[in-house]
C-alpha cells in the first residue's frame, strides 16, 4: 500500500490538493491499481508476439509528385495573389 508521504508527492506532481480523507482514498484506489498491475507481471508473455497497432492497419500515403500547369494558367493563379515573388506565391512568415 502507498504510504501517506507518496500520495502527497503525488499530488504536488499533479498540483492539485488533498484533505485528509482524500489521502485515505487515494491511498486505496493507488495500491489497488498498482496491485493489479503486478498481477500482470505474474502472466507468462514470453511466446507472444509484440504488436504496434491491434487491427493491423497502416497508413496509405498518396505519391508526392508535381503537377505541371501551363504558363497561362500559373499567371492567372499569380495575378490573384495580393503578393507574389519571382513566380511564387509569397505568404506571411509562420514562425
Amino acid at each position: 500500500m502507498l504510504t501517506k508521504e507518496e500520495i502527497l508527492h503525488i499530488a504536488t506532481l499533479a498540483r492539485i490538493g488533498l484533505d485528509e480523507k482524500d489521502i485515505e482514498k487515494y491511498q486505496n484506489e493507488l495500491s489497488g491499481i498498482l496491485d493489479y498491475f503486478k498481477k500482470l507481471d505474474e502472466l507468462d508473455v514470453k511466446d507472444v508476439e509484440p504488436i504496434g497497432h491491434i487491427t493491423g492497419m497502416q497508413n496509405i500515403f498518396r505519391s508526392d509528385s508535381q503537377a505541371d500547369i501551363e504558363l497561362s494558367e500559373k499567371e492567372a493563379i499569380i495575378k490573384n495573389v495580393p503578393e507574389s515573388k519571382d513566380g511564387y506565391i509569397k505568404v506571411k512568415s509562420v514562425l
